[in-house]
């Protein structure tokens, strides 16, 4: 059994390193038998390689179906991901009360950058209430102590 465990930490290290090599198709296909099986951090990393065409055609419909994936099962980066596919209706259809959820999940996690999105969604009132209180107090989680 340690065998196949250590085969299958040295192809998803394989993976990780084409993917930094910028060798999009092999990584895509060194990942898919990972985001397959689960791993989020597999269907994080092939949603953007088809969300983006990188080293392939783009495929909207895979890359939010990846990105799901990995959202739903707590991925914080594929939270604040899907949100924006949510925001700007890419791969998505634009909702913003969607990509406000998905926001907050990412935020839950601390991520500045999905507290900051929040915040500029608040102060707007773009797919929320405006509500201007709540946008200085996320700014300031986010680390904006000037707001």
């Amino acid at each position: 059994m340690s065998n196949i465990i250590n085969d299958e930490s040295v192809t998803f290290a394989s993976a990780l390193a084409a993917f930094e090599a910028k060798e999009f198709a092999r990584a895509a296909q060194m990942f898919s038998p990972f985001a397959e099986r689960g791993d989020a951090e597999a269907q994080h990393r092939l949603a953007i390689i088809f969300q983006n065409g990188l080293g392939m055609a783009r495929n909207d419909a895979l890359a939010f179906k990846w990105m799901s994936a990995a959202a739903e099962q707590g991925h914080a980066v594929a939270q604040h991901g899907l949100g924006f596919m949510y925001l700007e209706g890419e791969c998505a259809e634009k909702d913003g009360a969607k990509a406000a959820a998905w926001f907050k999940k990412a935020a839950a996690q601390g991520l500045q950058g999905s507290l900051t999105t929040l915040a500029m969604m608040y102060e707007q009132g773009n797919g929320v209430e405006q509500d201007l209180e709540e946008a200085r107090r996320l700014y300031k989680l986010a680390g904006f102590d000037d707001v």
